[in-house]
């Protein structure tokens, strides 16, 4: 059996506050095998993006393990992490966090540029993930000429550009109406069918359904697990 793409155990993170130290994360044990579509809920305060941000190598765990496609990246220094998230995972923020200056091609191949890419070839490849997001004509437009919908599109197709077996998505259609949110999880829905494992950040049950696994969390820890079957 191939390892899991995620596997943590016992991981906690605390951090100091004018009270003392505060558990945020509890002794969490969870793994998530290669093409999984996996929710995960909580109230505000319950951990849930603590965890993302540990599972995106963001943070660093105050305790216990987490293997990333079988390695232990728990205490990896900051560029180890930071090389390993540019090779690994994809990651789609509900701010979008496109930069304004730079057109919707350069936002998308940004990555690229930290991987060393040449100019031609990310530009080619940031085109080619603008057409699949359906936003190929606006190749040389700024983000504020698009969207929030658009936006997203934009940043899903940023988070894919480096081919990630992986893509962690926190609140991805928090800033959403409701039917740019059902078009923004259609295109989860269909990376995952092409065998992308995509673990999301969500509070809203609908978005929630559309995951085949939901794990919740309460107060640092996970209190239900539960497979659902995901959208038809």
């Amino acid at each position: 059996m191939p390892a899991p793409v995620i596997r943590v155990q016992g991981l906690g993170k605390s951090y100091q506050t004018v009270a003392g130290e505060f558990p945020a994360l509890r002794g969490v044990d969870l793994s998530v095998d290669a093409g999984e579509y996996l929710a995960i809920m909580g109230p505000s305060g319950s951990g849930k993006s603590t965890f993302m941000n540990l599972l995106g190598c963001l943070d660093q765990p105050s305790q216990g393990d987490y293997f990333l496609a079988g390695e232990n990246v728990a205490h990896l220094p900051k560029d180890a992490l930071a090389t390993l998230r540019s090779r690994t995972l994809g990651f789609v923020f509900q701010g979008f966090n496109l930069l304004p200056r730079m057109s919707l091609q350069d936002n998308v191949a940004l990555p690229l540029v930290y991987a060393g890419i040449d100019k031609e070839t990310r530009r080619a490849k940031a085109r080619q993930l603008l057409a699949r997001v359906g936003l190929g004509n606006y190749a040389d437009s700024l983000p504020n000429r698009i969207s929030g919908g658009q936006q997203q599109r934009v940043a899903i197709a940023r988070a894919l550009v480096n081919t990630p077996s992986l893509i962690l998505a926190d609140e991805p259609t928090g800033n959403l109406d409701s039917h740019t949110s059902e078009e923004i999880m259609g295109l989860f829905d269909e990376l995952n069918r092409e065998g992308i494992t995509i673990v999301l950040v969500t509070h809203e049950p609908d978005i929630a359904e559309h995951a085949r696994r939901q794990v919740r969390f309460l107060d640092g820890c996970i209190v239900s697990d539960q497979l659902t079957g995901g959208r038809p």
